[in-house]
């Protein structure tokens, strides 16, 4: 599922600029992919070939006599590879994430026992095929086929071990060189244009799914309130000036962090500026030689268009936890405009680290495991490869059909980081976003006091809604008649709620 969002996103929409990549880098991922379904597709015509034999055969019943039930060997070996594919009790050792269609539709005692099935099928066709030959009956042909099955299959597991094995360790991924695209024109304008766009400081953004690649909102807020006295010099208060007094109180968490181990040491500031959907991606490209510009010009715009945000990102918990927090602010009309957009990136799905697993395993006498695994998964992985063929067939010939470089300009859909995410964080993790948003934010409300002192503005209001949204407020009405701060439930009670809701499902059940 993963892999195939992935190239749908970044070729069957290559219209698409690609969402902002925090913490990644796209290019590998989406050619790990490519590579990935190409192999599955070559293992899938090489089954394809094998079963046209196997039928012609058995219709022509040659070395296929059947001495046990009146259907044919290929039907009852089909049906052990349907069940196989369907359950996943074979298929979740093909090293492929497709997902089980009857393991997600069940529960409590048949969920555990959905895995054996296969196996039990699987044996009682070579018991059959054994009855059979011992009643006198020729059979060799519902032998050698099924066999000649494994081969293709076995092959491909094998590749599949050894790419993990050799380059997706993380001591081997750090080292090795950087996984590029398959050679064509197609692929190097897509590359080219994902090198571009991914870590660039301008973005394009659908305003009904605005911050792709940021992750999961987490109790954002906002301020507005007037600015009362001021003008110190006579100029007025500058979204540009609030920006620049915000960010070095941010940066100096980098030294102030208490040990190496702390990841605000890591911590990420940066500006970016998100453009309306409506250009072209070729016209995009040109913009983003013009970033320093649009950085410039849209800091403090307030505009519905274009807009600025600075950016801090830390990478938490070795990268599974990204925490973003987008600040924008204008001054407009003797108003500040606080817009303070926390985001959460959650971590990897478990299957991904399989990976590890199989880093870890012997390769001394692995040729056992590795046969005896083929014979019990062959017949469910021939499917899925068989699956997988007719899909990348699809694909392709949408690619070439539709010619989607060309198609009405849209912004991102999805990210690649995102599609590999958990729907939830652990606790542990939720009480380490708190705090570094809860700190980050500090930083930021500190930024805009020190701007408003600075240019003789009075600072009691502004300081007052801080504190009301900081302690969890869901909502600060208006003040002085002159502002109003929004905010979310405190972090405490999220958790709480959700272990509430949790225990309420787990008692339904």
């Amino acid at each position: 599922m993963f892999r195939r969002r992935v190239i749908e996103e970044l070729v069957e929409h290559e219209e698409r600029p690609i969402a902002p990549s925090l913490g990644i880098d796209a290019v590998p991922v989406l050619a790990h992919a490519l590579r990935a379904r190409r192999q599955e597709s070559m293992t899938g015509l090489a089954l394809l070939l094998f079963w046209i034999l196997f039928i012609g055969f058995g219709v022509a019943g040659v070395g296929s006599e059947q001495a046990v039930f009146p259907v044919p060997w290929f039907v009852l070996y089909a049906l052990v590879g349907a069940v196989a594919f369907t359950t996943r009790g074979a298929t979740a050792t093909t090293f492929t994430l497709d997902s089980s269609v009857l393991k997600q539709a069940t529960r409590g005692r048949l969920k555990g026992v959905l895995p054996l099935l296969p196996v039990a099928l699987t044996l009682a066709y070579w018991g059959a095929v054994g009855y059979s030959a011992f009643s006198g009956a020729s059979v060799w042909a519902a032998v050698a086929f099924p066999l000649l099955l494994m081969l293709p299959v076995g092959a491909f597991q094998s590749r599949v071990q050894e790419t993990l094995r050799n380059e997706m360790g993380r001591d081997a991924f750090r080292t090795n060189p950087r996984k590029e695209l398959p050679v064509g024109e197609q692929f190097e304008r897509i590359g080219a244009a994902i090198d571009r766009e991914q870590h660039a400081q301008l973005t394009i953004y659908d305003p009904f799914r605005p911050f792709i690649g940021a992750g999961t909102p987490y109790k954002p807020w906002s301020v507005a309130m007037e600015l009362k006295g001021g003008g110190a010099d006579g100029l007025p208060l500058s979204g540009r000036e609030v920006v620049d007094l915000i960010k070095p109180r941010l940066e100096e968490l980098r030294t102030s962090a208490g040990t190496s181990r702390d990841r605000l040491r890591s911590l990420e500031v940066d500006e970016i500026v998100y453009l309306p959907v409506g250009l072209a991606r070729e016209r995009f490209a040109e913009e983003l030689r013009q970033a320093d510009r649009h950085v410039r010009a849209a800091v403090g715009e307030g505009g519905e268009g274009r807009r600025h945000f600075l950016r801090v990102r830390i990478g938490a918990w070795d990268e599974q936890v990204g925490i973003s927090i987008l600040v924008r602010v204008h001054t407009q009309g003797g108003m500040l405009v606080l817009e303070v957009v926390p985001h959460v990136l959650n971590p990897l799905r478990p299957q991904f680290r399989s990976v590890n697993v199989i880093v870890r395993q012997p390769t001394s006498g692995s040729w056992a495991r590795s046969l005896v695994r083929t014979l019990l998964t062959g017949p469910g992985a021939g499917v899925a490869a068989g699956l997988c063929l007719v899909r990348t067939a699809v694909s392709v010939l949408r690619v070439w059909l539709t010619v989607p470089r060309y198609a009405l300009p849209d912004g991102p859909a999805a990210a690649v980081r995102e599609l590999g995410s958990v729907e939830e964080v652990s606790l542990f993790q939720e009480m380490d976003v708190s705090r570094y948003v809860k700190t980050l934010q500090n930083r930021i409300s500190g930024g805009v006091v020190q701007a408003l002192r600075a240019k003789g503005y009075e600072t009691g209001d502004f300081e007052r809604y801080i504190v009301n949204v900081g302690s969890g407020g869901v909502f600060v009405g208006e003040m002085s008649n002159s502002a109003v701060a929004v905010g979310e439930k405190s972090s405490a009670q999220q958790i709480q709620t959700k272990l509430l809701d949790k225990k309420s499902g787990d008692d339904k059940r």
